[in-house]
């Protein structure tokens, strides 16, 4: 048999890229009153997605911080909301520059939170740490060995109607009962 009929190949999708990364956003946001207090700060609202872009990935999002703070002199509260853009570009591993129909899956591992926010007069600096899981997804081909010298299989032998016969005639029906005398 020829070696080019032991192999078969299978074209089929599979991850072909996989990396994960942390990103930290330092922010300075403007208030309105001057804060005494940081009481409070939380991210919602975090969406994301993700291409191929000049043979790198090219993840764009945006989340909401909220930030409640106290003002003259812890008397007052009040919450500032800001949406924060964002455009992070990342090489993954084992991407080649011609991987241009790959579908970019992206993941949030760790959703941004806040590390740390200080006030700085009427500014209040915010520190926010995400992590972010890339996944492309791509065309593949697999090549497998069709030929194997391994028979793992049992061999099923059909019933033989003469040993069939000999069963039947050597057995004796009344055996139980000469077994009992």
């Amino acid at each position: 048999m020829a070696e080019y009929n032991r192999y078969k190949e299978i074209v089929t999708k599979a991850v072909i890229g996989k990396g994960k990364k942390q990103f930290v956003d330092n922010l300075s946001l403007q208030v309105t009153n001057n804060p005494t207090t940081i009481l409070g700060c939380w991210i919602i609202n975090h969406q994301f997605n993700g291409q191929v872009v000049n043979g790198s990935v090219t993840i764009t999002g945006s989340y909401d911080v909220n930030i409640w703070y106290s003002y003259d002199n812890d008397t007052k509260t009040e919450v500032l909301k800001e949406t924060n853009n964002y455009s992070e570009t990342i090489n993954v591993q084992g991407m080649d520059d011609n991987l241009a129909n790959e579908e970019v899956i992206i993941r949030s591992l760790s959703g941004p939170s806040c590390l740390k926010a200080e006030i700085a007069g009427n500014t209040i600096n915010c520190t926010i740490d995400k992590v972010l899981g890339i996944e492309l997804v791509g065309d593949t081909k697999v090549r497998i060995n069709t030929l194997d010298d391994v028979d793992d299989w049992d061999e099923i032998m059909d019933s033989d109607s003469t040993i069939d016969e000999v069963i039947d005639n050597e057995v004796k029906e009344d055996y139980l009962d000469e077994s009992t005398n």
